[in-house]
């Protein structure tokens, strides 16, 4: 008979921690400098991971925001609505 067993990881390394914390590696990395984020565990010679308990702890303690969310959220746009996406360095 085949079980099948749910596991949930102990550690997640930067790429996973920061997308389990919904922001960027750069984010992360920033806020580990600034000791406002958990700092990873010593894995191996060369290896580090961020415990889980520890980043639902650092979610856990974010504020709620007061600010709503932003609007169209979810809402899915008409074809003939798209534009041709503008370069971010352009000037208008």
């Amino acid at each position: 008979m085949n079980e099948l067993i749910a596991m949930r990881p102990a550690y997640l390394d930067k790429a996973h921690s920061a997308a389990y914390c919904s922001i960027s590696e750069s984010t992360l990395e920033k806020c580990v400098r600034e000791e406002t984020f958990p700092k990873p565990r010593l894995l191996t010679g060369r290896r580090v991971g961020w415990m889980v308990r520890e980043l639902d702890a650092w979610a856990e303690s974010r504020p709620v925001s007061e600010l709503p969310p932003p609007p169209n959220t979810g809402a899915k746009k008409s074809r003939t609505s798209r534009q041709e996406p503008q370069d971010a360095c352009q000037v208008s």
